[in-house]
């Protein structure tokens, strides 16, 4: 049984290759996203499940990837679904918890800071040109490079300027930071407990110091972090009313049942 089966996506790597040579009567693959990216994750989990189903990896690509992603076909949707029916067993939280409430979604739209706005501006207008360049140099398809790396950097400002490499003292403001700070003590107060995901671990280093300034106790789990059951069970016990969490960290087997609140800052 293969858990958190979404860890072998990539059909390339030794983990996928390594349990590409276990043998067993009957293999299992469990996860939330068995499309994480894109639709090559699916055909690796089933050449581990069901190998052959779906042909060889470019037989897949050349027949139902491409078509289905390039041209929307529907013909290609609808064989892929024929194929993966008989082999996916899909739950959701309607049949296995139909106590639980529905989730409630809430965006908090916030204005940019003055200095936050500058900065953002100049490194929009800088990013525009450089990809500009770039695709005038190599063409569209090969520029996505350059181009993530220009949206990761103003989602980077939006968090906060600090998370550039190189911002000096002037870039110590940040709107949603000084938002998260205003509304935290307030759902505390309400007696919430608070699950705080960033995709970005520096950003959660930048939050830790500022909960400790407004008394706020809390533990934290990213990657690196290799005890993971301490702070699990100080937030669930309730010792904590906050754990940090980084989303990388936060897609592999961790159940937070105590919380009733989760802040996305992102």
């Amino acid at each position: 049984i293969h858990d958190e089966a979404q860890m072998l996506k990539n059909p390339k790597t030794a983990s996928f290759k390594a349990a590409k040579q276990l043998k067993a009567a009957q293999t299992l693959a469990l996860t939330g996203t068995p499309v994480e990216n894109q639709l090559t994750d699916a055909w690796s989990l089933m050449e581990l499940v069901t190998p052959g189903l779906l042909g060889t990896l470019d037989q897949f690509n050349r027949i139902i990837a491409r078509p289905i992603t390039r041209d929307n076909d529907a013909q290609a949707k609808r064989f892929l679904a024929r194929r993966l029916r008989p082999f996916m067993l899909r739950r959701t939280k309607d049949q296995v918890a139909r106590d639980l409430p529905a989730k409630s979604e809430i965006p908090e739209w916030i204005d940019l800071s003055d200095t936050q706005q500058t900065i953002y501006e100049s490194m929009r207008l800088l990013m525009q040109k450089r990809v500009r360049e770039e695709i005038a140099r190599v063409g569209l398809m090969r520029s996505h490079i350059i181009f993530l790396d220009a949206l990761l950097k103003l989602r980077q400002i939006c968090c906060d300027p600090r998370l550039l490499a190189g911002q000096d003292a002037r870039a110590e403001t940040s709107a949603k930071l000084d938002r998260l700070m205003e509304m935290l003590p307030e759902l505390l107060a309400e007696g919430r407990k608070v699950i705080l995901f960033s995709q970005f671990t520096s950003m959660l280093d930048l939050i830790k110091p500022e909960l400790s300034k407004l008394g706020i106790a809390f533990r934290e789990i990213i990657g690196s972090t290799k005890d993971r059951q301490s702070p699990v069970k100080a937030f669930q016990s309730g010792a904590v009313p906050v754990i940090l969490v980084s989303l990388k960290a936060g897609g592999t087997g961790l159940n937070l049942t105590a919380a009733d609140t989760v802040i996305l800052y992102d």
